[in-house]
């Protein structure tokens, strides 16, 4: 399958509009909230040496840092706007960016006979994907850590809910990060809590660590407080 037209024109558009200064997009958190925190969970579990994927890269700010952790880092984004957006803001040696719908099994097939088995980082990404996309995404976690590679994936929990309602019912409305978001018809939070674990395991990953967390992101409540959505990780291999 692949995602339906009007998805990824939601994230063409979203990507289109944003400009390239840091912090734009509201999840554009600093790697030092993102990337690495996460790192010293993964690394414990996953070979250095290997190749590290950056699912749903964006700008690749992500992915910068995690190719100083790792051999080398791959970013991929369904939206050719924001790869064009990384590839702008730094690309080459250890970092390298592609377009790729995460949705179409034969290319995902393909990254992975190129890479051989990696390393997964996916931030995000299954909680807002359309609902049968969703088991597909699972599934090409598990198509590209192969056997030797480990995955981290961290997904917004139903609690993060009350916190965009809370955010988006400020006396002046949402802040204009988050008010993007809604007009390009993004839907943070959409996957239930349980569907997460099951989605993993029915690809046929196993969790090897896990844990709660919050996904700082980088704008502000009216009171000055950085949004922070709450989330749960896990680290997975191939069952």
């Amino acid at each position: 399958m692949n995602v339906s037209d009007k998805y990824r024109h939601s994230w063409e558009s979203y990507w289109r509009e944003t400009s390239d200064a840091r912090g734009e997009a509201i999840w554009d958190a600093d790697a030092s909230l993102s990337a690495a925190p996460h790192s010293e969970l993964l690394l414990p579990h996953a070979d250095p040496d290997r190749t590290i994927l950056d699912l749903g890269c964006g700008n690749g700010t992500q992915t910068r840092y995690l190719a100083t952790r790792f051999a080398r880092a791959v970013g991929v984004d369904l939206s050719h706007a924001a790869v064009e957006h990384a590839r702008r803001a730094g690309s080459g040696g250890d970092v390298e960016f592609q377009q790729l719908d995460l949705t179409d099994t034969d290319a995902v097939r393909g990254l992975h006979q190129r890479l051989g088995d990696s390393h997964v980082y996916m931030r995000a990404v299954i909680h807002q994907s359309e609902p049968a996309a969703r088991p597909v995404v699972a599934a090409a976690v598990a198509e590209l850590i192969g056997t030797e590679g480990r995955a981290f994936v961290v997904e917004l929990t139903s609690a993060s809910r009350d916190v965009l309602e809370r955010a988006a019912s400020e006396p002046g409305g949402p802040g204009p990060k988050l008010q993007r978001v809604f007009q390009h018809g993004l839907k943070p939070a959409d996957a239930a809590d349980e569907e997460i674990p099951r989605l993993l395991a029915e690809a046929g990953l196993t969790v090897l660590a896990e844990g709660e967390t919050a996904l700082p992101q980088t704008e502000y409540l009216a009171d000055g407080t950085r949004i922070e959505l709450p989330a749960h990780w896990f680290v997975l291999a191939r069952a």
